[in-house]
């Protein structure tokens, strides 16, 4: 069984999926350094092609890892929006949504300029993206976790209990 972590841009992704990798002695995938790995920088790629073209290839990237298991998974945050993704995830894992607070996702991208689609106001784009794909993630999540105020071991911990690994 597969460990798939899905949220927002800043959710605690990548850095709670290394805390399960290490807690769990699983492998640890994230899908945004698979696409660079495959196929060049993220921002590079939308700018570019575009956001489809990038999505094509985070699809690309779902169907090889999803075919594998006992993998702790970091997607991508817009990687639940194709349900063709959510449904080769579910195949062989249990879907996780880190859901955090607005304010905790502006304080945690603060500065960062790597991130495509939260170039100019930060604040505007994030809102909308939340509002966009929470119901998307909540929908396709065997688990929910809040995470704000919570350390990313609180959190693995937490999401442990929780599926009883």
């Amino acid at each position: 069984m597969n460990i798939i972590l899905a949220g927002m841009p800043a959710s605690g992704k990548t850095t709670v999926s290394r805390v399960l990798s290490e807690k769990l002695g699983l492998k640890l995938v994230d899908t945004d350094e698979e696409i660079v790995k495959k196929f060049g920088a993220i921002c590079d790629i939308f700018a570019t092609y575009g956001e489809e073209v990038f999505r094509n290839m985070e699809t690309e990237v779902v169907k090889t890892v999803s075919g594998q298991s006992g993998l702790i998974i970091s997607s991508g945050g817009g990687c639940l929006l194709r349900e063709e993704n959510v449904k080769l995830f579910k195949t062989g894992g249990k879907i996780i949504f880190l859901r955090a607070e607005l304010s905790t996702l502006l304080n945690r991208v603060e500065g960062d300029t790597s991130r495509p689609l939260l170039s100019g106001d930060k604040k505007e784009k994030m809102q909308s993206l939340l509002l966009k794909r929470s119901p998307i993630y909540e929908a396709a999540a065997d688990l929910t976790v809040d995470t704000d105020g919570l350390t990313p071991e609180q959190i693995a911990d937490k999401i442990i209990k929780e599926i009883r690994l």
